[in-house]
């Protein structure tokens, strides 16, 4: 084999790595896990953030689970199960081609759905566990970025997987701010670091540019941070 043809290998092989890693990272980190993962981080490491989280954890349980692992499982179940499957049945019903949602068209009608879902959730959070209304203003944030990136969707591809990512970096960031908790220090690096990477994945795999991202990026944030520096 030449030279030039081992070289063209290896940068295929690079590529082709690259690409799956970008898909891999996508998905873990995909914009309907933000909220399970937000709370969990809030719930695990900062819970003094929500005021009376931990007496209640330790006289209420949901079945065999205490209250914080019975929330993050509805949460889960709510916020990304629920949404996936009505994407799911669009995609077998023929209103969309693909579940990667590529084109501006095809993400118009599913991001409607999970604005929808996502409201009733909010609401749900609202009316019914009012002792701890800082789990609804923490749903509020997914629920409102979705609206905005629902709406913009209409004319403009913007990067759903920025908004989440910082939407979550911009509430914790409010958090650790507001309630001066320095365990969320560490949380946020990664975060922040998981961020960079996955703006990377999405422009490498063409799916936005950079516009898109950065745009994303800056709307997610000023979400997350301002609802939870304004309410909480």
């Amino acid at each position: 084999m030449s030279i030039h043809a081992r070289l063209f290998s290896t940068i295929f092989l690079i590529n082709t790595l690259n690409t799956k890693f970008a898909s891999i990272l996508s998905i873990a980190l995909h914009p309907l896990l933000m909220p399970t993962l937000v709370l969990a981080i809030v719930f695990y490491v900062a819970p003094h953030t929500i005021h009376d989280l931990e007496s209640f954890n330790l006289t209420a349980r949901v079945g065999l689970m205490s209250l914080k692992m019975g929330l993050l499982l509805l949460i889960f179940l709510q916020t990304f199960v629920v949404p996936l499957l009505v994407i799911y049945i669009l995609y077998r019903m023929g209103h969309i081609s693909s579940l990667q949602m590529e084109t501006l068209q095809e993400r118009r009608l599913p991001y409607l759905a999970t604005m929808i879902i996502y409201t009733f959730i909010a609401a749900f959070y609202t009316k019914n566990i009012k002792q701890l209304p800082e789990v609804a203003l923490l749903m509020s944030i997914s629920t409102f970025s979705i609206a905005i990136v629902s709406f913009i969707s209409l004319y403009w591809k913007i990067s759903a997987h920025a908004v989440g990512i910082c939407g979550a970096i911009g509430a914790l960031l409010g958090l650790a701010v507001r309630f001066k908790e320095n365990q969320l220090f560490f949380p946020l690096l990664l975060l922040v670091l998981l961020a960079g990477w996955l703006n990377s994945a999405r422009l490498h795999l063409n799916a936005h540019t950079l516009a898109q991202v950065i745009a994303g990026d800056a709307l997610g944030f000023g979400i997350g941070f301002g609802i939870v520096w304004l309410f909480f």
